[in-house]
């Protein structure tokens, strides 16, 4: 009999940062390649490169999840939530041929997830405790602060892509999306040290003794 307190399998952090960042990679060289590609496969003649990348990117976001899965019989919550957007937002691009929907998709995806923080930190519980627990042990304080910069960071990263897809080319778009996104993310994770490190319950417990 399986223990109900057994933990839950992880991806390796080499196979989760190829998972993760694999279907932008294909989105990217996709939309580069998008009239090679045109050129070479009948079935594509004629189209736009964004529509020929925003279907490679459904097909690899959804390979991802697939392995993802088959790997340790769970998805985590935020990949899934953006793959299922990617497959709404990308099915529209494709069947309305509008590119204007997988633009919209980091920021329908950015605001949902902010939405989703700062909405349990009004009803008293900081929902970034719930995914972080197991890597993070931080006082009641600390969850709150790091709940409450994660979501405005979230509306954040909305307002950028709007002002990207808005005031550049698309192809422009599509290189910050797979290139400027990620260090941004990563910029901020380690801004969000210090306070981590003041609101670790291990300082708390060296502080009272």
């Amino acid at each position: 009999m399986t223990d109900a307190t057994e933990t839950k399998k992880e991806l390796p952090p080499l196979l989760k940062l190829v998972l993760e960042m694999g279907p932008l990679a294909v989105f990217f060289f996709a939309n580069a390649r998008g009239e090679t590609l045109a050129d070479a496969i009948p079935g594509l003649a004629g189209m736009q490169p964004i529509f020929i990348a925003t279907g490679a990117f459904m097909i690899a976001i959804t390979l991802s999840l697939a392995i993802s899965y088959a790997k340790v019989r769970h998805l985590p919550i935020m990949p899934m939530v953006s793959g299922v957007v990617v497959l709404v937002f990308g099915g529209l691009t494709l069947w309305l041929q509008d590119e204007l929907f997988i633009k919209l998709k980091p920021t329908i995806v950015n605001v949902l997830f902010g939405s989703i923080l700062l909405g349990g930190l009004y009803f008293g519980r900081p929902l970034l405790r719930y995914l972080f627990d197991a890597v993070f042990a931080l006082d009641a304080a600390g969850w709150h602060k790091l709940t409450f910069r994660w979501g405005l960071f979230f509306f954040f990263l909305a307002a950028v892509n709007e002002f990207v897809w808005r005031t550049f080319t698309t192809d422009q778009w599509v290189s910050f999306k797979t290139f400027g996104m990620l260090p941004l993310t990563l910029i901020f994770t380690f801004s969000q040290m210090p306070l981590i490190q003041r609101h670790s319950v291990e300082v708390e417990a060296t502080k009272e003794n």
